[in-house]
């Protein structure tokens, strides 16, 4: 027996595993076999993948980021709240304030300054981030309403919050030029009554540096939230190129490992194929038994087997498209060419997305039950049906005979390198389950693969 060794390579964090060359005689086709088909979760030629190398480096700072980010936005949360607290203080001051609002002549500045102050609270604390000129029409309302109930109401309890929230929030939210729009706006709103009311720049002064506190506030805190979103773009653009290097690496791995499987494995069975193959005509030249002739045809075709699985590893390291459910029709024309029978393909259900793993297999399966059915049965018909269900995909490949006779399972052939064994084994490392059985007018293969 042939033991199949793997070679395990490190190539900027890229783990992949190979089959080495069987060695000393065997089972071409067992080894083969067991280079594609492995135990679950590991790595093969078929599975060769990438793990971004730099992941674990970047963690901490991913973990830095997220942090700085949860307390932005509760603190971003508590603004709120406390901008809502005093906004609603202001409501209720002015409502109990003297002159106090109602549809007057008197009155009516008030209600309206009121309303203001309402209508621009939402530009201050609204949960969802509004159009640009709409916060800043609604922050302008609010710098403006709070100037004015101060003029009309200049002894109510802090009647410039609104003034310096506004200012806040507009450097918050804001872009520059619309941010210093309202933050004019403030300022406006509090000089006029402050100049109408007493005139003396002293207290002007003071008042004013409500707003352009606020406003500074609002800008630091507006620039550490652009420097944390910087923050998050570059991590991203760092896993980016970390894991494209890695992908990278992969490929011209992989490309190497498919030039070596090329040039060694490839073209040694290519050398075997031949000879056994001349050393079958020479066999049936000279007479020999037909055991001796058996078993050259045997290992004939287990050497083109294992050609053709090797081929097969080449192209899938060097990145090949593979076959999958779209290529059926084609496989069932060729079918029908090569063997004369009458093969239909159905399909049903909602086609949806399989892995790679999986659309190879499906085809696989089929390729080898149409295979089997071809070399060892007298069907005169075949179908296959393909069938997308809500928690899989299942395949049926059934032949109807007019005789009696029905090969036994271990009878069945391989068309390229696998049989019934080696499907079912490649089905169960997919999670699914392979039955093949004879039934009363044939033989039929299902598959079933989840989704």
């Amino acid at each position: 027996m042939v033991k199949v060794g793997f070679r395990i390579a490190r190539v900027v964090g890229v783990r992949v595993e190979i089959p080495c060359p069987p060695t000393g005689g065997g089972n071409v086709e067992q080894s083969t076999q067991k280079a594609m088909t492995t135990d679950l979760g590991r790595p093969t030629l078929c599975t060769m993948n990438t793990v971004n190398p730099g992941a674990a480096t970047l963690a901490p700072t991913r973990a830095s980021v997220a942090r700085d980010r949860d307390r932005q936005h509760a603190t971003l949360l508590v603004f709120k709240v406390i901008t809502l607290g005093a906004l609603a203080l202001m409501e209720i001051s002015g409502l109990s304030g003297t002159p106090a609002p109602d549809l007057s002549d008197v009155g009516l500045p008030v209600t309206l300054a009121l309303v203001g102050l309402a209508v621009g609270t939402v530009g201050a604390v609204f949960p969802v981030k509004l159009p640009e000129l709409v916060t800043a029409s609604l922050l302008v309302v609010l710098a403006l309403s709070s100037g004015a109930l101060f003029a009309l109401q200049p002894y109510g309890p802090a009647p410039l919050c609104g003034a310096f929230v506004a200012s806040g929030a507009a450097a918050l939210q804001l872009p520059r030029r619309s941010s210093a729009t309202v933050f004019m706006a403030a300022l406006v709103g509090i000089a006029g009554p402050q100049l109408m009311n007493s005139g003396r720049l002293d207290v002007l002064f003071m008042t004013g540096i409500g707003p352009i506190a606020f406003y500074a506030m609002g800008e630091v805190a507006n620039r550490s939230r652009q420097g944390q979103e910087m923050a998050s773009r570059l991590l991203e653009e760092l896993e980016e190129a970390q894991q494209a290097r890695a992908d990278a690496a992969a490929l011209a791995e992989r490309q190497r490992l498919a030039r070596e499987m090329h040039d060694v494995l490839a073209h040694s069975l290519s050398g075997l194929v031949v000879h056994l193959e001349a050393a079958r005509l020479l066999a049936q030249r000279n007479g020999a038994d037909p055991e001796t002739q058996a078993a050259v045809e045997r290992a004939l075709h287990l050497g083109k087997s294992g050609l053709v699985e090797a081929r097969r590893a080449i192209g899938m390291l060097r990145g090949d498209e593979l076959p999958g459910p779209e290529a059926l029709p084609a496989l069932v024309g060729e079918f029908e060419r090569d063997s004369g029978l009458a093969c239909t393909l159905e399909v049903g259900g909602d086609e949806h997305q399989l892995g790679t793993s999986a659309r190879l297999t499906l085809y696989r399966v089929a390729q080898e039950a149409l295979t089997n059915v071809r070399r060892h049965s007298s069907a005169s018909s075949v179908t296959v049906n393909l069938a997308y269900e809500p928690a899989g995909t299942r395949l049926t490949i059934e032949d109807f005979r007019t005789d009696a006779a029905i090969p036994a399972l271990e009878n069945l052939g391989d068309g390229s390198g696998y049989g019934i064994t080696g499907m079912r084994e490649r089905v169960e490392l997919l999670g699914g389950n392979l039955e093949a059985c004879p039934t009363a007018s044939g033989f039929r293969v299902e598959l079933w693969v989840p989704a």
